[in-house]
């Protein structure tokens, strides 16, 4: 059993940056690919980034592309989400999910449904 435990979340002006962690206990972390997900308020759960086992292939939404930032620290059990350039369209819960891969080095899934654990999500807030 996976616990995944978001922190970073915060209200921040348009333009403005935050970064997401989310730390992992209890698996092999290095085994899991790594997502994370928003749900704005009345829509439904979206993909917003992934990244690999080993961290070296990601894969971002078409609406993040450029401005967010995944990457992870297998040393530490943690992802991250680095987000530049907010808008408030970015207003939304964020979870973070794990994929189990076992010996699949490259997948990157971005359907939810991929995922195995999630978090209980942290709130990021926009404003114009």
């Amino acid at each position: 059993q996976v616990q995944l435990v978001e922190s970073g979340g915060g209200l921040v002006q348009a333009g403005g940056s935050l970064r997401l962690s989310c730390a992992a206990s209890g698996g092999t972390f290095s085994s899991y690919a790594m997502g994370w997900f928003r749900q704005a308020p009345g829509k439904e759960r979206e993909f917003v980034a992934a990244i690999n086992r080993s961290g070296y292939i990601t894969s971002y939404a078409d609406s993040v592309k450029g401005r967010f930032t995944i990457s992870r620290d297998n040393a530490k059990s943690s992802v991250y989400l680095q987000l530049n350039s907010l808008e408030p369209e970015d207003t939304a819960v964020y979870y973070c999910a794990a994929s189990y891969q076992g010996l699949l080095r490259t997948r990157v899934p971005t359907d939810e449904y991929e995922y195995n654990y999630w978090g209980q999500g942290t709130q990021v807030t926009v404003s114009s």
